[in-house]
């Protein structure tokens, strides 16, 4: 509604809406195979779709260098993640996905450019918007839909649904319901790192939303004041809710809410200028401490399931962001572009992975719910504080430490 009525006076159109550099035409019907496609050490320069926009630090390079195969890597991971997310609308819709649900389709550019810029080592924490977050990971789609159906199979043991997907052993810390918490947790994750002298970073992430939030301003602080090795990620879809952000922030320019903290301004829809932006960081908060990315990203659904997100923004408005920015349209005219594959190729990857999903929701429906006995399990350290015992584990007894 509110950025609407913007987009409908500004005569140059939405800011929202940055059309694709123009150098992406393309005739489909004159690409090669991909069999035939250059070979996978063969460098690529790509440019960012907008050039980045800096507080207090320098500005990175607009030039990206890949690779065919990380080129055809992005499309294949992001349609994954995109038809993942619309199954899970169904799902939903179908009763069999019960609860909060938030859908990330629209902003896969953020989940896969940072993960190619980093390693597993590296640690990742979110909010309630983590499926996306957790198959770049190295999460899989049974883990994923067994977590969503509340089965056993979850990453999760089905307890804890869709805002709390979790992988430690790839350094994903969650999946947080409470808005903007998990950034205190975040930070302090980065001091266990600089503790650990083991050179690496953690990106805490959290929406426009949350962006005002007292807890982020305290931890930002104390990490300026440690130099953490904590970049912090604002991911700007634009509306917290329903709320646009023009309507709850003073200032919306998230990457300058740091202040004496540096900041840089992202397309968050070009997965390349993601990938560059944290490649960047990374190396800035090692250095010099903590830094504050500012991803402009959108997402299609509404905030969640029970949002229909046409109340507060037009539909000319997604269907602009659409044909505008789409992060995977992005990368499909790359493609072309470059000559590595046919559209009937591209279309033939988004039907391998139509029934991927379709195979693993068919074997998340197998994996049985978790006993009535688990709800007294993952509470307590085992030998510390209170313990439930006894056959029904409504006893309860408290060891001391």
């Amino acid at each position: 509604m509110a950025l609407s009525r913007l987009a409908s006076s500004s005569s140059s159109g939405s800011n929202l809406l940055k059309p694709l550099t123009s150098a992406l035409s393309f005739t489909p019907s004159l690409r090669r195979p991909i069999s035939s496609a250059a070979d996978d050490s063969t460098t690529l320069t790509i440019e960012t779709s907008v050039p980045f926009t800096s507080h207090r630090c320098d500005v990175p390079s607009r030039t990206v260098d890949t690779t065919p195969k990380e080129l055809m890597t992005f499309f294949r991971d992001m349609a994954l993640m995109r038809r993942m997310e619309i199954a899970a609308d169904s799902l939903y819709k179908a009763k069999l996905i019960r609860g909060f649900c938030h859908l990330y389709d629209g902003q896969e550019a953020v989940a896969i450019g940072m993960e190619a810029a980093i390693t597993k080592k590296d640690c990742i924490i979110t909010a309630y918007r983590d499926h996306c977050t957790f198959l770049g990971r190295g999460g899989t789609l049974l883990q994923v839909f067994s977590e969503l159906m509340g089965r056993q199979g979850g990453c999760s043991k089905g307890k804890g649904g869709s805002m709390h997907f979790y992988k430690k052993d790839a350094g994903f810390y969650g999946g947080h319901g409470i808005v903007g918490a998990q950034v205190p947790l975040g930070c302090g994750l980065a001091f266990g790192q600089k503790y650990s002298k083991d050179e690496t970073v953690t990106f805490a992430l959290y929406g426009d939303g949350a962006a005002n939030q007292g807890q982020l301003f305290e931890a930002l602080n104390i990490s300026a004041l440690w130099d953490l090795p904590a970049i912090l990620v604002c991911e700007n879809n634009h509306y917290g809710m329903g709320t646009a952000e023009w309507r709850a922030a003073k200032s919306p320019s998230y990457y300058k809410r740091g202040d004496y903290v540096p900041g840089l301004k992202v397309d968050g829809m070009d997965v390349f200028a993601v990938k560059q932006a944290c490649k960047f960081a990374k190396e800035h908060a090692l250095k010099n401490g903590p830094i504050i990315l500012e991803m402009d990203t959108y997402r299609y659904h509404g905030h969640s399931m029970s949002d229909p997100g046409s109340t507060y923004r037009t539909r000319d408005e997604i269907s602009g962001v659409r044909q505008e920015r789409d992060p995977i349209e992005r990368i499909r005219k790359l493609i072309f572009a470059h000559d590595l594959a046919t559209e009937k190729e591209l279309k033939d990857i988004e039907k391998e992975v139509r029934k991927e999903v379709d195979e693993a929701i068919a074997k998340a429906k197998e994996s049985p719910m978790p006993e009535p006995s688990e709800l007294f399990t993952n509470i307590f350290v085992k030998g510390y504080g209170a313990e439930s015992f006894g056959a029904d584990r409504k006893e309860v007894r408290t060891v001391l430490p």
